[in-house]
């Protein structure tokens, strides 16, 4: 079978909004959950809640029912986006939930006598976050954040459900032409695996660089 340009266009157009939307998402779901984990560990009471009850809420919710609720429920609160900003929006926090999860079990391994001598040398709790627990958290929780990075870009094909026209979306449309769902779906499913496995080999480079050498 040979398919048409137009249909091979569509179809690389779609994966190019895939990729922007997972590394949009991706990087802003890391810092967003950089900024959770340190009021998670802050030592305010009120941060620490609310960090709590942030990824609570997120981790909790199912991902489908907040982008349905921010593209059908949002407009008619007066809050007009396009759809594929309000995806990355919605797929950011929900994401960040995971990965100031990760990022907390990192903090655990930081020995305390550390925390305890930055604090000796001066540093403010913030200062101690930002140089010496934070870095040294994401240098322990390489693989998990690569793992929440997999289900990120997994996740973007829930996008075509409220209709952006990610791969996903424009697999189902390019098919309804062409008739051929084993193909066209099989194809898809490898691109995503080819995604993840970029993705996965770029964790474990990342990990191997900034191994804690103890």
């Amino acid at each position: 079978m040979i398919i048409s340009q137009e249909s091979l266009q569509l179809l690389l157009n779609g994966l190019g909004t895939t990729i922007l939307i997972a590394l949009t998402a991706g990087v802003g779901s890391i810092v967003v959950g950089t900024l959770v984990t340190a009021a998670r560990v802050s030592p305010i009471p009120i941060l620490r809640r609310a960090a709590f009850a942030y990824a609570q809420f997120f981790i909790n919710v199912p991902l489908l029912a907040l982008l349905i609720l921010a593209v059908f429920a949002l407009p008619a609160a007066g809050i007009i986006l396009p759809l594929v900003p309000t995806v990355i929006i919605v797929l950011t926090v929900y994401e960040a939930a995971y990965v100031a999860e990760a990022l907390r079990s990192g903090v655990n391994t930081v020995a305390k006598g550390e925390v305890e001598a930055a604090r000796a040398l001066g540093l403010s709790m913030v200062q101690s976050l930002r140089y010496v627990i934070v870095p040294q958290s994401f240098r322990s929780v390489v693989q998990p954040i690569g793992n929440v990075m997999i289900a990120l870009a997994m996740n973007t094909a829930l996008a075509a459900v409220v209709g952006v026209l990610e791969l996903t979306s424009r697999v189902n449309s390019v098919n309804l032409v062409h008739a051929q769902p084993i193909l066209f779906y099989t194809s898809a499913g490898l691109v995503y695996m080819a995604i993840a496995l970029v993705i996965g080999v770029t964790t474990g480079v990342v990990e191997r660089k900034v191994a804690i050498v103890r």
